[in-house]
């Protein structure tokens, strides 16, 4: 969202990121950061707290936002709002302040929440599922437009709510093709991973991720004394993956915790296959954002995903990685070995990747979808104005790796 806001602003546009912290003192800490105005509002810690904290907290957010920068927001009208789920619960403050300010509103929707977490068998269809479906569907209807990040996720909004027919068009996650003074760093050599071909997974290790896929691939290659795996992030899985790591003895992978956007970018550089895991439970779909980060640095993709996933075809369509469906250990065993033994491969999928990111991942290809599709919406203050002031983003947390569920 920091790429995204950044591109806005380099349009001329003038850029408001509203957002939660609970590293704040103050109710509302207003400051300018890049070029952008950064309004932060004092909220409770809710990385890693239980799911009723969490569930509970975020759904404060809405009228907790409202309190505390009513007076920002009164006196600072918008001409757009771009707000990102997760959370489901801003609902109530868009709605709000699209009445206050007359202006549209898009919504990039990265998770769908409740409907993934169903799939994952983490919530029964009970109370609790009923009213989440209402927040899910409040964020719906203040929508102009609602962006999803895989094709294969219209067809959910076409079978569950055909009868509403929300405006629905796919918008890919994004990178800035260009990162400016990335810090130098040097974990190969730290982590005694010098003439090792280097398995990196970098983002959420929850439920979603299957950990157990990659202990399991981890086991089978485990033989092999020039494969390691390096998993970054944190997440509600990250105890039970380290425990099963432990017990199964598997040395050859090791676990850090999440670090900031720019460490992690500059850490991937020094890797060998960018490792991607989703349940194959779930039937809504997505690209995360961790692929991204490889296709930057041209690193080819090992993917061990759910049935139906577009990945299959934009991947491997594009020649920029691999796929295999997630539970075929067999298979995900095979494919792996095969791009450690093949420098020339993972070298050819790798300029594959990065040309894959160039033409269809860029935050500035992201930016003009967004205008694009709005434009249908009202035209006249998308596209004449010199200058518009956008509200871009509301977002959940600071931009740490890991903070998404499957992202």
């Amino acid at each position: 969202m920091h790429d995204l806001a950044l591109e806005f602003r380099r349009r001329d546009h003038e850029v408001t990121v509203l957002t939660p912290s609970d590293r704040i003192s103050a109710d509302l800490e207003i400051v300018t950061e890049d070029g952008l105005k950064v309004v932060r509002v004092r909220s409770r810690k809710i990385k890693g707290a239980s799911k009723v904290f969490r569930a509970t907290e975020e759904m404060r957010l809405s009228s907790l936002t409202w309190r505390r920068a009513r007076r920002f927001l009164l006196a600072h009208p918008a001409d757009l709002i771009v707000f990102y789920s997760p959370t489901i619960f801003w609902g109530a403050l868009v709605k709000r302040l699209k009445s206050l300010w007359g202006c549209a509103a898009y919504l990039i929707l990265r998770d769908i929440f409740p409907a993934w977490a169903v799939d994952a068998g983490l919530l029964r269809k009970g109370l609790v599922y009923r009213f989440f479906r209402r927040k899910e569907i409040q964020q719906y209807e203040v929508a102009d437009r609602i962006a999803v990040q895989s094709p294969a996720n219209l067809s959910y909004f076409n079978q569950d709510f055909a009868a509403r027919r929300y405006p629905v068009e796919v918008l890919y996650n994004w990178a800035t093709l260009h990162e400016q003074d990335l810090p130098v760093t040097n974990y190969r050599k730290q982590l005694g991973l010098e003439g090792k071909v280097v398995f990196f997974y970098g983002g959420n290790l929850g439920v979603a991720n299957d950990v157990d896929n990659i202990v399991r691939l981890a086991a089978r290659l485990s033989p092999e004394d020039h494969i390691r795996f390096l998993l970054v992030g944190d997440g509600s899985e990250a105890a039970r993956l380290r425990a099963a790591l432990a017990e199964n003895g598997l040395h050859t992978v090791q676990v850090l915790p999440a670090v900031s956007h720019r460490e992690y970018l500059a850490m991937v550089a020094e890797f060998d296959v960018g490792l991607l895991s989703l349940d194959r439970r779930l039937n809504t779909h997505n690209v995360p954002g961790k692929l991204l980060g490889y296709m930057y640095w041209s690193k080819p993709t090992l993917a061990s995903i759910n049935p139906g996933n577009d990945l299959f075809e934009i991947l491997e369509k594009n020649g920029a990685g691999l796929c295999v469906l997630n539970g075929d250990d067999e298979s995900f065993a095979q494919v792996a070995l095969r791009l450690a033994q093949d420098a020339n491969l993972r070298a050819s999928l790798g300029k594959n990747a990065r040309q894959l990111l160039e033409r269809g991942f860029s935050v500035e290809h992201a930016v003009n979808e967004i205008f694009r599709h709005l434009g249908e919406v009202d035209p006249v203050a998308l596209s004449s104005r010199s200058k518009s002031r956008v509200a871009a983003d509301f977002r959940m947390h600071p931009p740490e790796l890991a903070e998404n569920s499957k992202s």
